[in-house]
């Protein structure tokens, strides 16, 4: 599903170029629930990025879905990003002046699909996520666990292929981080290819196989034995 050859990401500062990324050689098979771990600075984020679309790599290949896409054109990129890729960050990155359902909603505006269809699949999400009673809700009344419930029912609503999350516990208490690692999981169960950032090796240990990034470069790649996150972390 996922395939990066010696790719390479460099930044020009002050004339100098630096490697954020250097010779990163990593395949994912659909349906994998992997962790990618590493402190910050390591370039973990970067390599999420190239993932999703967001960025391309300087050198290399990355082939999404059996698709060359380093020379994409970006129009393709954001088509990919808004029908196989549905992504979850650490502040959630809600609409403050929309209600849950609406920002599920977003992902299918821009798609273009109508509006009976759109209210309908934000709704089974929102409940998919335990949110039934929550939908009319605005971002300011809910709780940080209940954000992020409805940023991964924004991520889910187009049906993507796969889930990319970008430290989705960061800023949530200990009690609520273990509720939605049990949804990132569930979600894996169900077929859905879930790729995590973390830098916290707990987080990474719930799924089943982690990658430690350090200093740009993928130094580790190992299976784990997944399981629910410890509470009292």
């Amino acid at each position: 599903m996922i395939q990066l050859s010696n790719v390479t990401k460099s930044y020009e500062v002050a004339q100098e170029t630096f490697d954020v990324l250097s010779e990163i050689d990593l395949v994912i098979a659909k349906g994998e629930y992997v962790s990618i771990m590493g402190p910050s600075g390591s370039g973990k984020s970067t390599l999420m990025n190239i993932i999703g679309c967001l960025d391309r790599p300087t050198s290399g290949q990355y082939q999404f879905l059996g698709k060359e896409l380093s020379t994409a054109k970006d129009q393709e990129l954001a088509a990919i990003r808004n029908q196989s890729i549905g992504f979850v960050f650490q502040q959630f990155h809600l609409l403050p002046r929309l209600n849950a359902k609406r920002n599920v909603e977003l992902p299918m505006i821009y798609s273009g699909m109508n509006q009976t269809e759109r209210k309908e699949r934000a709704e089974i999400a929102l409940e998919k996520v335990g949110l039934a009673d929550r939908m009319n809700h605005m971002p300011n009344e809910l709780s940080g666990g209940q954000k992020q419930r409805v940023a991964i029912a924004r991520a889910i609503v187009n049906h993507p292929q796969l889930i990319l999350a970008d430290e989705p516990t960061g800023a949530l208490d200990s009690k609520t981080s273990s509720s939605i690692m049990e949804q990132f999981t569930q979600l894996n169960e169900e077929g859905t290819t879930v790729v995590l950032v973390t830098h916290e090796e707990e987080i990474a240990a719930c799924t089943n196989r982690m990658v430690i990034v350090r200093d740009g470069r993928l130094v580790e790649d190992r299976l784990t034995q997944g399981g629910a996150l410890n509470e009292t972390r």
